[in-house]
């Protein structure tokens, strides 16, 4: 494994959020990894071998339905980490994790990971915290699921997925763009191109470029801002996360 060099910046918040110290223990093991699109990044009853910290693009955990349909349930993005499973003190989930956008990150053996959680306490309290960040994500997703507008849900997912990467166009899929909404693929058909004619978006070949960001917000539901509220009031102010993490 290569580790990556610790006079390079980490672009992942959830590791910048950590001291230096705890950044420094963390990149002895980290490597860098492309992240292709649908890539693996666990497989639903199998051990989860690595944890990743994506830098750029999103991971998708998806549940499967024994008919074979799926449904995304929650994203990760430069925000979190991937495999919380191994955090929490198992090595395998009912659900799996995907590739939807993307972009490249950093990986380490899930036992490594753990070995380091164990030696600092510090450590292991932020990426509890980003847990209940992160099921605080998928607890407002059901919410807005059963609320909100096609129309609301889809700017919603479009506003976060922007939030995690580098440029306002992104690859983003009929196939993935139908499990984050929850409808059919002809049902994507009908708020992407409701939104493309209003000149918020421009969506060709499964590529969307967000040309309105201000008017992205004022079409969507509540839930981004109450999501994105969550997450800064735990994790992201960085200017405090220094003296935040020393008082873990």
């Amino acid at each position: 494994m290569a580790a990556v060099n610790s006079d390079n910046r980490a672009h992942n918040r959830l590791l910048t959020y950590l001291v230096q110290e705890d950044q420094e223990r963390l990149l002895q093991f980290l490597e860098p990894v492309e992240l292709e699109y649908k890539r693996p990044l666990y497989d639903a009853d199998e051990r989860i071998e690595f944890v990743h910290f994506i830098e750029s693009g999103v991971g998708s955990l998806v549940c499967a339905m024994a008919d074979g349909r799926a449904a995304e349930v929650g994203t990760v993005g430069n925000e979190g980490v991937i495999g919380l499973p191994v955090l929490l003190g198992d090595d395998r989930a009912p659900s799996s994790m995907y590739v939807q956008v993307p972009g490249r990150g950093l990986r380490m053996r899930a036992r490594a990971f753990r070995e380091q959680l164990e030696q600092s306490p510090r450590m292991r309290a932020v990426m509890l915290r980003y847990t209940h960040v992160f099921f605080n994500q998928i607890a407002q997703t059901a919410a807005c699921a059963h609320f909100h507008s096609l129309e609301q849900r889809c700017c919603r997912w479009l506003l976060m997925t922007r939030d995690r990467m580098p440029s306002d166009t992104f690859l983003l899929t009929h196939e993935f763009l139908a499990m984050m909404l929850g409808v059919r693929r002809a049902g994507v058909s009908v708020a992407a191109g409701g939104l493309q004619r209003a000149g918020l978006i421009r969506y060709h070949r499964g590529r969307i470029t967000i040309l309105d960001r201000k008017g992205l917000e004022g079409r969507a539901c509540e839930c981004y801002a109450v999501a994105k509220a969550e997450f800064d009031r735990l994790l992201g102010f960085v200017g405090a996360r220094r003296r935040n993490a020393e008082r873990l």
